[in-house]
């Protein structure tokens, strides 16, 4: 069973959430504010989080910046604002998806079974001991890892899974869409800014010059592909 963490200063989405959540068979923690949640993420088994922004105490974005500090797991935004600024800010700092509120149920937990599911597969039934080389880049698709010069780095979920569909299809050009569709098993809404963000992320973990990038590149007007 997979615990998901709900972090809202509102209780009754808090309250909504849990029922939505334990009805499909998720174990729910609560909390009402970040530094509820950091608490609870350091002393508690936790897989995914579903975090509002805007909170008393600490925000949603202060604490995403200190759970990046040691974990990887999922984390949704669940935000009032649908300004893309917001939502921007938010996956620069490793969120993984965003959902803007009044939210559709149905849809909130589809998002969380796709980020669960990446989270624990990170890709359709790869060979157990496929490794991925790019230049010095070597993905280990059976420890779900990433090395770059031999030293590891820390990559999301979505990081992960991004730089593995361009990697296992080096040459190939794959517009944001097609990547949305394929990381995100969602339809490819705001796509091409969301896709962008976590192009930078990855080119600043990977490339020795995030600006002068090696290994992703961008082909304008088309995609983005992983050069052979």
């Amino acid at each position: 069973m997979y615990t998901v963490l709900v972090c809202d200063d509102e209780k009754d989405i808090v309250s909504a959430l849990k029922i939505y959540l334990t009805a499909d068979g998720y174990e729910v923690l609560t909390a009402y504010n970040g530094e509820q949640a950091l608490e609870i993420i350091e002393t508690q088994t936790v897989h995914l989080v579903l975090m509002d922004i805007m909170m008393p105490v600490t925000d949603g974005i202060t604490a995403l910046t200190r759970i990046r500090e040691k974990h990887n797991m999922p984390v949704i935004f669940t935000t009032a604002k649908s300004e893309d600024n917001d939502i921007i800010l938010g996956l620069n700092l490793g969120a993984d998806d965003y959902i803007t509120k009044p939210f559709n149920p149905v849809e909130l937990l589809a998002r969380v079974r796709s980020q669960l599911r990446r989270y624990t597969l990170l890709g359709a039934n790869p060979a157990a001991d496929e490794v991925i080389r790019i230049g010095t880049v070597e993905i280990n698709d059976a420890a779900k890892s990433v090395a770059v010069d031999g030293e590891q780095v820390s990559l999301t979920p979505t990081e992960y899974e991004i730089l593995r569909l361009l990697a296992a299809n080096s040459g190939k050009v794959f517009s944001p869409s097609e990547i949305y569709r394929r990381v995100w098993n969602d339809e490819p809404y705001g796509a091409d800014s969301t896709v962008a963000v976590h192009i930078r992320h990855l080119r600043e973990k990977i490339e020795i010059n995030p600006a002068k990038p090696r290994y992703i590149k961008v082909v304008w007007g088309q995609g983005y592909k992983v050069e052979k």
